[in-house]
């Protein structure tokens, strides 16, 4: 029966490719058989209540897979997931997406996207588990992790820190099962790895099991193993690539359409004579019984856990919002000189004190980013419950790890590096904004007034970079003031968020203090009621907010308006009606200032305008030289904008 049923799997996701004519069939071929024993032995979970906190977490991180999870997800009698949209597979509409698309109602418990991406999440959500044991007890979640690996995720450098962090942390709910079929898509594994993967494993420190990647007794018998021990398991299932077709075995095998005349031959081999998406009644009815065979441990867990466990999902809390109220009226009055990221360290050792559903980490830069203070308590393998990660050096996996704890809606992570090193965590950032899941991203160390660290350091265009990507809020505020206003936006949003901060310290800038005047993505820092015949709007954010100001104080001086603008989020500010925003940013001479190269800034700047940045990579010097260096002073910007005046006057006149 155990072989009818992988066949489901098998058959089920040949189809759907075939159908899409499009696809990967060589992991679905050769995993459905410990795919099958997976789901059908050890892993918990309940179809008819997918979100239950306490299932078990199963993650498919080579995602071009997604045919085989789709088809386990229909078997097993997820509602989210039809007969119709396995039919339709890669087509518009279709819930059986190219690649496993995060919606934990349907059973995706993650976007897994690029190779690498998946086993660090499953790490992140196995640091979930952890934490939330800690906080609610072993009756309430004590669930395994479960992820399928393939030779490409284990390449990737993203799974070397993960996996590093896994050990180090001792999830030992942490389940690794890896297609070992010694094949890539250009060939055989020879010709691009000598690595000794499963050695690899061993200096970790991991717990390193094999099995027969077709028998079902080896494969539970491995897992049981694996769950006894409390380290991480890696499981090396011996497999072949597009198991049973005419490629078996070969790189061709990866992806492609089956020939007519290879399924026949398959249905012969497998002893399957049914109609392309037909299931025989027997096993569809089995698979269904298998889809419910936790469904009384699931409905024990909410008549005794739920109400412990509380709300599924973090909540902007009364106390929460009694923090920013009290960080406000203690901002109004000391208007403090410090750098953003000192004010940003101010906002998390308080948040994080009055709810342990938030947690804080770096990349080795807690004390550099803000990110870690005294009263933040580091997690270890002997203690969860704190509320502080230690990443090490690891930025690509500590993206991707907080991903995976977000996901599971319940804690919300944020963790600190350099601006200029967001590029590591690009794909990490751009799979939470894709998901819409609220991880929050800190950087610190914004822009050329890093200073003597040199232009590696300064970033430039990393602004530009990180607001080109759809659903991210990039908030960029201009003092101690914003950076409690963007930090409270951040906690209340349900998208992703990056807080972009500053290593120097800068003015106060703003006076007002009772209204979040951040929520609105942009607002008037001062608006000029004069009405004289030369007017001027003043664009910028975060440090340069102070220098747009004093160019402000230096035009007024001389007898010309200017509105002064702080946008400190530009995704939130482009929601604004168009009213609102053409409000803001005037008719008059349009001046942005900002430290980046400029890109993007064009659709509020338009035809009649100046912009003052860096037009190039940054310098080795100190902050003050860089500003000075690259013209991003007071007089300066004043200069080019009276020089841009009277030239505007004198066409005015000559036409």
């Amino acid at each position: 029966m155990f072989k009818s049923l992988a066949d489901a799997v098998r058959f089920l996701s040949i189809h759907e490719v075939k159908s899409a004519n499009s696809g990967h069939l060589g992991m679905p071929l050769g995993m459905a058989d410990c795919l099958t024993a997976l789901f059908k032995n050890c892993l918990v979970f309940d179809p008819s209540h997918p979100e239950w906190p306490n299932r078990d977490r199963f993650v498919m991180s080579g995602g071009h897979g997604s045919a085989a999870l789709y088809a386990l997800l229909y078997l097993t009698g997820y509602k989210g997931i039809t007969l119709d949209d396995l039919k339709n597979f890669r087509k518009l509409g279709s819930k059986a997406t190219g690649h496993p698309e995060y919606d934990p109602s349907c059973g995706i418990e993650i976007t897994t996207g690029p190779l690498g991406q998946g086993i660090a999440n499953a790490v992140g959500m196995a640091i979930e588990e952890r934490l939330l044991n800690a906080r609610f007890g072993n009756d309430c979640i004590n669930h395994y992790t479960y992820v399928t690996v393939g030779d490409g995720d284990l390449m990737e450098g993203i799974s070397h820190e993960a996996s590093a962090i896994a050990e180090h942390l001792s999830l030992g709910h942490l389940i690794v099962l890896f297609d070992d079929n010694n094949v890539t898509i250009d060939g055989t594994l020879d010709v691009s790895s000598s690595e000794q993967v499963l050695k690899r494993y061993e200096s970790y420190g991991w717990q390193v099991l094999t099995a027969d990647g077709y028998s079902e007794k080896d494969i539970v018998e491995a897992i049981e193993l694996a769950k006894g021990d409390k380290r991480p398991s890696i499981i090396a299932c011996k497999t072949k690539i597009g198991y049973g077709s005419l490629n078996e075995g070969k790189p061709k095998a990866h992806s492609g359409i089956m020939s007519d005349e290879d399924i026949i031959q398959m249905q012969q081999k497998f002893d399957w004579h049914y109609k392309p998406f037909e299931i025989p009644e027997y096993i569809e009815k089995t698979w269904r019984v298998i889809g419910q065979r936790n469904h009384d441990l699931c409905e024990k867990w909410y008549q005794t856990q739920s109400e412990k466990y509380g709300a599924s999902e973090f909540e902007f809390t009364p106390e929460l919002r009694n923090v920013f109220r009290s960080i406000k009226k203690e901002y109004f009055v000391s208007r403090p000189f410090i750098a953003t990221r000192n004010s940003s360290k101010e906002v998390i050792s308080k948040i994080t004190q009055v709810s342990n559903l938030l947690v804080s980490g770096s990349a080795d830069l807690g004390s550099s980013t803000g990110c870690l203070s005294a009263d933040l308590k580091p997690i270890s393998k002997m203690d969860f419950s704190g509320n502080y990660i230690h990443y090490g050096i690891r930025e690509h996996a500590m993206g991707a790890i907080m991903n995976g704890i977000v996901a599971g809606k319940k804690i919300r992570a944020f963790a600190g590096t350099f601006l200029s090193f967001c590029d590591y965590m690009r794909p990490a950032i751009r799979m939470s904004a894709l998901m819409n899941i609220p991880t929050i991203f800190v950087f610190s160390h914004d822009s050329i007034g890093v200073g003597e660290d040199g232009p590696t350091h300064q970033p430039v265009e990393q602004l530009a970079s990180l607001r080109a990507i759809p659903n991210l809020n990039v908030f960029r505020p201009a003092d101690a003031m914003e950076t409690m206003e963007c930090w409270e936006q951040a906690l209340k949003s349900k998208c992703p968020s990056v807080l972009v901060l500053t290593r120097q310290n800068v003015l106060s800038v703003r006076f007002c203090g009772r209204t979040n005047l951040c929520e609105k993505g942009g607002y008037f820092l001062y608006e000029d009621s004069t009405k004289k015949a030369q007017h001027v709007n003043l664009i910028s954010t975060g440090s340069e907010v102070a220098i747009a100001l004093e160019v402000k104080k230096m035009l007024n001086d001389r007898d010309i308006s200017a509105n002064l603008a702080s946008i400190p989020c530009w995704k939130i500010f482009d929601e604004q009606s168009e009213e609102y925003k053409q409000q803001i940013l005037g008719d008059g001479l349009r001046v942005g200032i900002e430290a980046s190269n400029g890109f993007g800034w064009e659709k509020y700047l338009g035809d009649n305008s100046l912009f003052f940045g860096v037009n190039n990579f940054g310098k080795s010097g100190s902050c003050l030289e860089n500003y000075n260096y690259f013209g991003l002073t007071s007089q300066n910007i004043t200069d080019g904008i009276l020089k841009k005046l009277e030239e505007s006057s004198y066409d005015k006149n000559r036409n």
